[in-house]
């Protein structure tokens, strides 16, 4: 009880001086990162996306709400075949293992295929679409250099400040293919 009291009492004293808009504090650093994370335009990366890319080509906005609230709900229910399908695959095992050699500075990390579906995750994320959200609309959305780094803010699930960092995953010819978002744990960086 005690430890969790110092953990809760750390918490404030960190949320008092990492502000939101403190995420620009951390820039410099998490620019840094993505320059050195050259596992994001790995070749498992690439063909994930690009084989859903294939898959998917044919859905309609009707067809990707209703997979996002598949989704949803089997969240909500704390499993599914959908989630399970997912988590399971080739790309989410080897972002799994990405998260677990980054010593504690990666909290989570996803990728998303060109409408914005996830391709791959190393945690199960709250909805299958991020289309309608600034990580992938400032990404992928703004073409093969986009990068959106987000604010910095409290994570209650792992207790710690993290900074979703997204970019542009491009093919082999440059061409904007998907996206990655890469939680980190700004309190990690430099270690």
């Amino acid at each position: 009880m005690r430890i969790r009291h110092l953990t809760a009492s750390l918490a404030l004293i960190l949320a008092a001086s990492v502000t939101p808009a403190a995420a620009n504090d951390f820039e410099p650093q998490l620019k840094a990162y993505l320059e050195e994370a050259t596992w994001i335009q790995d070749p498992v990366v690439v063909a994930a996306i690009e084989a859903q890319n294939a898959k998917h080509a044919g859905l309609g906005d009707a067809d990707i709400d209703a997979l996002d609230k598949k989704w949803r709900a089997e969240k909500d229910a704390g499993d599914g075949p959908m989630i399970t399908e997912v988590l399971g695959n080739d790309l989410s095992k080897w972002l799994m293992q990405i998260k677990e050699d980054s010593n504690g500075l990666i909290a989570e990390v996803f990728v998303m295929d060109n409408k914005g579906l996830n391709v791959g995750q190393s945690d199960p994320t709250s909805d299958y679409w991020q289309g309608d959200e600034a990580k992938f609309q400032q990404s992928f959305g703004a073409g093969p250099d986009g990068v959106l780094i987000d604010e910095v803010e409290f994570d209650d699930s792992s207790e710690s400040f993290i900074s979703q960092i997204s970019r542009t995953i491009n093919d082999a010819s440059g061409n904007p293919i998907g996206a990655v978002t890469i939680g980190i744990n700004v309190e990690n960086l430099g270690n």
